[in-house]
C-alpha cells in the first residue's frame, strides 16, 4: 500500500486518509475519492490531500477484516458478523453461553501483521445474547493479500459459542432462625435464566443434614443449586453432609475465587449440585457464575478447573461483604 500526499489532480481513487471539511460538511477519511470529492475538495480550496492506494494483491481493509471474522467463527453457531466498517468486523453471540477460544491460534493471527488484530473476550467468559465476543480491525487502510490468508489460516475455527445444554435448575434454600431465609433466590434465578434455563423449582427446608437430603433426592431440576442460611465452612458441614446423605459425591469444596471461596460442587447420579455461599446473593460477578455456566454447558468443571481459576479471580468487592478483603487503615 502506498501512503502520502499527493496533488489534487491525482488524488481520484485513492482512499481519504484524514477526514477532511468541505462547504456543506466532512469527508470522512475511509472515503474512495470520486470526481464529486475532489470538486468539493478544490472548491474549499485544497491543493493536495494525503491518501492511500492500494497495491496489486492487496485489500481493503473491510474485505480483510470481512475474511478474518468468517475464519474465527468458521462453521461456529451462534455467531453472527457486523457489517465491515472502517475496517471492522464486530463478533456477536446470537444466544447465551460461553466463549471458547483457541487462544493460541489467535495468538498466531495477531504475529502475521501489526496492521492485522484481533481482540476477544477471556476464554470461558459467560456472554448475553447482543454481546460482542471478539472484534476484528484492520489498522491499514489496507494489508497485504497473503498476510490477511495466513492470519485467516492460523484462526480458523478460534472462535466458538458453548450453549446450555440443561433445561432446568432447581433452588434449595435453607432455613435457619433469624437468618436471610430467601434474600438472594431472585439473584441466584437470574444466573439460571441468563444462560437461557429456567427455574423448575425453588424449595425451603430446614438447614438440617436430614431435610436437605430429602430435598436433593426430590429434586425436579437438570441441575441443583443450594443456598444455605448458614455458611458452609467444611467439608463435613451441612450442606455437603446432605448431598453424601442423599447418595451423591462431593468433588470439590472451596474455589480460588473471591467472592466465591466458600463454594462447593459435586453430583448425585448424573445431577450437578454446587453449593452457593452466602455472597451469591448478590447479583455481582461471582465464582459461582462461572461454575453454573460451565455446568449449564457441558463443559469440562471438575477440581482441576476449579483450581485454575484463581488466575483473574479476584473479582469485585461487595460493599455488604460483613468482612471486606480490604482492612480499614488506622
Amino acid at each position: 500500500m502506498r501512503f502520502g500526499a499527493v496533488p489534487l489532480d491525482e488524488a481520484e481513487g485513492g482512499i481519504l486518509a484524514h477526514s477532511e471539511h468541505v462547504s456543506g460538511g466532512r469527508l470522512r477519511k475511509g472515503l474512495v475519492l470520486g470526481p464529486e470529492e475532489i470538486a468539493a475538495l478544490r472548491a474549499a480550496g485544497y491543493a493536495s490531500v494525503t491518501v492511500a492506494r492500494l497495491d496489486a494483491g492487496d485489500l481493503h481493509e473491510d474485505d480483510a477484516a470481512r475474511t478474518l471474522a468468517e475464519a474465527l467463527r468458521d462453521g461456529a453457531d451462534g455467531i453472527s458478523r457486523s457489517r465491515a466498517f472502517t475496517g471492522r468486523v464486530n463478533l456477536i453471540a446470537d444466544r447465551p453461553g460461553v466463549v471458547c477460544l483457541d487462544a493460541q491460534a489467535i495468538h498466531a493471527a495477531n504475529a502475521v501483521d501489526p496492521m492485522i488484530t484481533v481482540a476477544t473476550v477471556p476464554d470461558h467468559h459467560q456472554i448475553r445474547v447482543g454481546g460482542m465476543m471478539a472484534t476484528v480491525k484492520i489498522i491499514a487502510y489496507g494489508v497485504p493479500g497473503m498476510a490477511v490468508t495466513r492470519a485467516a489460516d492460523a484462526a480458523r475455527g478460534a472462535l466458538r459459542l458453548a450453549v446450555a445444554q440443561y433445561r432446568t435448575a432447581s433452588l434449595i434454600v435453607t432455613d435457619t432462625p433469624g437468618g436471610p431465609g430467601d434474600k438472594g433466590a431472585d439473584a441466584v434465578a437470574a444466573r439460571v435464566t441468563g444462560m437461557g434455563m429456567e427455574m423448575a423449582e425453588t424449595v425451603t427446608c430446614a438447614h438440617e443434614t436430614e431435610a436437605l437430603a430429602r430435598a436433593i433426592a426430590a429434586a425436579r431440576g437438570e441441575i441443583v443449586l443450594i443456598l444455605t442460611g448458614s455458611a458452609t465452612s467444611d467439608p463435613l458441614d451441612t450442606a455437603p453432609a446432605a448431598l453424601r446423605a442423599a447418595g451423591g459425591e462431593v468433588t470439590r469444596f472451596g474455589m480460588p475465587v473471591d467472592p466465591g471461596n466458600l463454594l462447593f460442587f459435586g453430583r448425585r447420579g448424573a445431577v450437578p449440585v454446587v453449593g452457593l455461599p452466602g455472597s451469591a446473593r448478590s447479583p455481582v460477578l461471582h465464582g459461582a457464575d462461572w461454575v453454573l455456566a460451565r455446568l449449564a454447558c457441558g463443559l469440562a468443571c471438575g477440581s482441576d478447573e476449579i483450581a485454575r481459576m484463581g488466575v483473574g479471580g479476584l473479582l469485585k468487592e461487595i460493599p455488604s461483604r460483613p468482612q471486606p478483603r480490604r482492612a480499614t487503615h488506622r
